[in-house]
């Protein structure tokens, strides 16, 4: 990739984020935290200051911001950093079930982030952020709130104890594991899925989705604590380069995703397990 800033294509595959339809996190991984609060290691400012430091100390290191570009501004000092000209990427955030005023950035494939890259450790380090008042459920053209659910009722699954609903059905059925990479010819792929909660689940509407948005339909039902495996069959396909794998309900809204690598899926015969 050039260090110049390149435009990507708002659609899977082009190299740009989605942190819902990328699969790139669960809801419940990610943490509240306060931009500033008194103490060590406790607010956003200081996680952030921590890796940047690090990567300021290594000449080796990489940035790679993913965000909307500004600048650059003519004549014309940055507002908080004072450089000139004014220049650089910002809405380096998630960027779909806003609120308010700032409907109008919503968009699928156009999430931001920062990705660290520290060749000689050969590690990465990436950063997402979204505001508390984003939805995790939006609509797959436009980006925008799936839906309103009834007041008083949260926006988002709980990141400290994260427990499925109705609206909210974030980890109800989970993907464990997947076979991406058979031994047989042609391939026989297949995932396994996991009823966590409590009660059997209808899957009449639900759908498997592959990295191309290809979808095929699930039957049937799973018995609360019950792993059941479903066989792949067309149009969905489990690439043996990378790929994801999400799961949705009769609604349409995403119960769970993961994503695997290339390095992951080059044994075959081997299970992926997430």
């Amino acid at each position: 990739m050039s260090p110049e800033p390149s435009r990507l294509a708002s659609h899977p595959g082009s190299g740009a984020l989605d942190l819902i339809r990328g699969n790139l996190l669960q809801p419940g991984m990610m943490t509240p935290l306060p931009h500033d609060l008194p103490g060590p290691d406790n607010d956003l400012n200081e996680k952030l200051d921590q890796i940047v430091q690090r990567a300021m100390a290594d000449e080796e290191a990489l940035v790679y911001a993913f965000g909307e570009r500004w600048g650059p501004e003519s004549n014309k000092a940055d507002k908080y950093f004072g450089f000139l000209p004014g220049n650089g990427i910002h809405d380096i955030h998630m960027n779909q079930g806003n609120v308010g005023s700032f409907i109008k950035d919503d968009g699928v494939w156009q999430d931001g982030g920062v990705l660290f890259h520290f060749p000689l450790q050969q590690q990465w380090t990436a950063v997402f952020l979204k505001f508390q008042s984003q939805s995790w459920h939006t609509d797959d053209r436009t980006g925008r709130t799936w839906a309103e659910g009834e007041e008083g009722e949260p926006r988002n699954p709980d990141p400290v104890v994260p427990q499925p609903t109705q609206a909210l059905p974030d980890g109800l059925v989970r993907i464990v594991s997947a076979m991406v990479n058979s031994i047989e010819s042609p391939e026989k792929e297949w995932v396994n899925i996991l009823n966590a909660s409590d009660r059997a689940i209808s899957l009449a509407g639900w759908q498997l989705a592959d990295k191309h948005k290809a979808k095929m339909p699930l039957s049937g039902a799973i018995e609360p604590g019950a792993m059941l495996r479903i066989d792949i069959q067309p149009p969905v396909a489990l690439s043996n380069k990378g790929g994801i794998i999400t799961l949705l309900n009769q609604d349409g809204l995403k119960v769970h995703g993961v994503s695997y690598t290339r390095q992951q899926a080059n044994q075959p015969g081997w299970t992926i397990v997430f």
